[in-house]
């Protein structure tokens, strides 16, 4: 019979020797590696005394973001919740009322605003949708639960306070590109 490839090997039945019978030299490589991982530097941190530091384009949790006069800056459009692979967040428009005007920036805004953060996925398609550069990932850690309905997250935990000395810095987010746009007046959404 013929072989069907020639990537065959041909294996021998090779006898153990004492040594390699009673497995000793085997016992005392690992050993040995075990006692030079022992007394290597660990890389673990303790870590609620110990923060690690993390990249500038680390993404955590989401933020809606407000504008200089305090307004909401999302409009419902929609385009983060298409952009989302993981459809995460959902939405419901609402019409502004007369008297809320120094409350949401656009006529049109989300009353419902929930990201599902089991189902995200932190690729933050969201944050390059959004034309009016309403939604951010910080670097802010999502905290863990032990059950499933607190990470749905509202408008109660991803809208930023009114105050700006509590607001995320999301300028080391941004490029030198995207800030140089920003600063062109011609646009209607840098206005």
């Amino acid at each position: 019979m013929q072989a069907l490839t020639n990537r065959s090997k041909v294996v021998s039945d090779k006898k153990m020797t004492f040594l390699e019978w009673i497995y000793i030299p085997a016992i005392l490589k690992g050993m040995s590696i075990t006692l030079k991982h022992f007394f290597k530097k660990k890389a673990t941190i303790s870590y609620p005394e110990q923060k690690r530091e993390f990249s500038q384009v680390y993404r955590g949790q989401h933020v809606l973001k407000r504008d200089e006069e305090g307004r909401e800056r999302c409009t419902a459009c929609g385009l983060c919740a298409v952009a989302c692979p993981a459809e995460a967040i959902t939405m419901v428009a609402a019409e502004r009322l007369p008297g809320e005007e120094h409350l949401y920036r656009e006529e049109k805004y989300a009353s419902i605003y929930e990201i599902n953060m089991l189902r995200c996925i932190f690729c933050g398609d969201c944050e390059e949708a959004c034309p009016k550069e309403a939604i951010f990932l910080t670097d802010r850690i999502v905290a863990s639960e032990y059950k499933r309905a607190p990470f749905v997250y509202g408008k109660d935990i991803l809208v930023e306070p009114l105050d700006l000395n509590l607001r995320v810095d999301i300028s080391a987010r941004q490029t030198e590109s995207v800030l140089k746009f920003k600063q062109n007046k011609r646009f209607a959404h840098n206005k």
